[in-house]
């Protein structure tokens, strides 16, 4: 299977330390085989320094929702005596909700002076007002929140000329990975990059995002927020009916053109295939880059961007230094070698190692799938768990399963539905950093 990877395995490991045997102290930095660095396929074209003078006029800010308007959205009737007693029974704090709440809306009515106050006409949006018009009206887009919100204004950008910039509205209780440096997100900080934006002191950076086609009989269905997805099926797995339909899906051929659609959202980070309940075993058919399908059962399958490599993707992959010491060790009893498990900081060293490399550029073309959990026995397996590719495809043979992009917006993907990821260079997201 031609797989654009280097395997991330135990074996790709004990063959990087093989070669590092003789030396007893890892004092010296192990030189990091980090994807974005051997990467030789293409990646998105430098913007031009012409390119970077950018004055815009008009400004969408879309303010992310606290969990206090969550849970006033849940609980419409009730006074704010009774939300209050409604989250302390549930041991939420009332006052601290409330005082977050504030903190949001302060930095967002700071934003809003500022820019103001720079001659840029400014419009405030909810993620129910974030629509196309309001996407068209205005020269750049930025959100006001956390990675999440960053994450709902790029799904809905389809222009690449349309640049989104990033604030994290509360960098005590967010990490923002995905918005600007937190020097930034002070009034007197973001002045600053209000100027620097307008004097053209930044670089524009670039993001792939994921195309996801999708036929068969769900192709039509609307998308849901994920907060508000239900399962069908909550106690039965149906396993005489997949049996039933192994039978029957042998003679069964499909005639005719399938319908396709192409999803009104784009990935930015990474998008999970699976049954809605975590519980059940996923069951579906995948392609690789044209190669020929498999059958496989598993916890679901993730399939990520650049940007999101170091986000699901990693913390599904990574190893953490017991497991390496774990398998030094057993490497040592299986080859009669002799690598200084005890030596803490070689392990350590070995372990960031290893998991440096499972992050790769923003830029790079190409998407990181990883099989989460996958069943292997005499009727199933997984030759490839995970790996690189630039075409993905996959048939649901599952009952209650979704499609979730960038963990908030949720597509129906049962039985019948297939669903093809690919990059193109015209749904990259354009971004920007401070220099």
């Amino acid at each position: 299977m031609n797989i654009h990877m280097k395997r991330l395995t135990p074996a790709f490991l004990m063959r990087s330390l093989f070669k590092e045997q003789h030396r007893l102290r890892f004092k010296t930095k192990i030189c990091r085989r980090c994807f974005s660095s051997s990467y030789s396929g293409p990646v998105l074209e430098e913007v031009p320094e012409s390119a970077r003078v950018f004055k815009p006029k008009r400004v969408a800010v879309l303010s992310k929702m606290t969990r206090y308007e969550f849970e006033k959205k849940r609980c419409k009737t009730f006074t704010e005596h009774e939300l209050k007693s409604y989250l302390e029974s549930k041991r939420s704090d009332y006052y601290g909700l409330l005082e977050r709440h504030e903190v949001h809306y302060n930095s967002v009515e700071l934003i809003r002076k500022c820019l103001e106050d720079n001659g840029i006409e400014t419009r405030v949006v909810d993620r129910f007002h974030y629509d196309n018009e309001t996407i068209d009206w205005a020269d750049i887009i930025l959100s006001a929140g956390g990675d999440g919100t960053f994450l709902l204004a790029a799904s809905r950008i389809r222009d690449r000329n349309k640049p989104l910039l990033g604030i994290n509205t509360d960098p005590q209780r967010s990490e923002g990975h995905l918005c600007i440096q937190k020097e930034y997100h002070t009034l007197s900080g973001f002045r600053k990059a209000v100027k620097n934006l307008l004097l053209g002191d930044f670089s524009w950076k670039w993001r792939h995002r994921i195309r996801i086609t999708v036929a068969g009989i769900h192709e039509c269905d609307e998308s849901v927020e994920l907060h508000d997805q239900q399962l069908l099926y909550p106690e039965h797995r149906f396993t005489e009916h997949v049996q039933e339909l192994e039978t029957c899906r042998n003679h069964v051929q499909v005639t005719g053109e399938e319908k396709r659609k192409i999803l009104p959202v784009l990935a930015l980070n990474e998008v999970f295939v699976g049954e809605s309940l975590s519980s059940r075993v996923s069951y579906y058919n995948i392609s690789i880059d044209d190669n020929p399908w498999t059958k496989q059962k598993s916890s679901g399958v993730t399939v990520c961007t650049g940007t999101g490599s170091s986000s699901w993707h990693f913390n599904i992959n990574h190893l953490p230094t017991e497991s390496v010491a774990e398998i030094l060790n057993i490497a040592n009893d299986c080859t009669g070698c002799n690598f200084p498990v005890a030596n803490e900081e070689m392990v350590q060293e070995v372990a960031r190692t290893f998991n440096s490399s499972l992050r790769f550029d923003s830029a790079e073309f190409r998407m990181a799938f990883t099989v989460r959990d996958p069943v292997i026995n005499g009727i199933f397996h997984v030759p490839h768990p995970k790996g690189f590719a630039q075409k993905i495809e996959i048939r649901s043979r599952m009952w209650d399963a979704c499609l979730v992009v960038d963990g908030g917006t949720s597509f129906k993907f049962n039985d019948g539905a297939v669903a093809k990821f690919e990059l193109f260079d015209e749904d990259a997201l354009r971004t920007l950093t401070f220099n």
